[in-house]
């Protein structure tokens, strides 16, 4: 079973959004659940910083053993950091989605577009 964490929000595209800071910037990963269904991560490819990113809009993807997947902004706001870890090692999504992991962060154009996203409680719901 997936861990979902209670205190992210998600998407229906599977990535995770750490709550807002007071700076309105928002940490961005993908969920336990899509690594999983991924496999080895062997590449990330992810904006950079200064990037405008509208919300539900392919930013970048990851690169697995098994397949490709494309990320989608969770909300609408500019790059302020792209994790550059990950270009050293991208198996990071695997070990620790949650935490190391982690693929860009974004300073909301509107921050009340956060409360769009769904619940973990809701991303459980559709994750089964």
């Amino acid at each position: 079973m997936s861990s979902i964490p209670a205190d992210l929000s998600y998407t229906a595209e599977h990535e995770w959004v750490l709550t807002p800071t007071a700076g309105g910037v928002v940490r961005v990963g993908i969920t336990d659940f899509a690594q999983d269904a991924l496999g080895d991560v062997v590449y990330v490819q992810m904006p950079e910083a200064g990037t405008e990113v509208s919300a539900d809009t392919v930013v970048g993807e990851v690169e697995s053993t098994k397949s490709v997947s494309d990320i989608y902004a969770p909300l609408t706001g500019t790059v302020t950091a792209r994790n550059e870890a990950l270009d050293a090692d991208p198996s990071l999504i695997n070990s620790d989605p949650y935490g190391d992991g982690w693929l860009v962060e974004i300073t909301l154009a509107d921050a009340a577009s956060y409360s769009t996203l769904l619940s973990a409680a809701e991303y459980q719901e559709k994750v089964g």
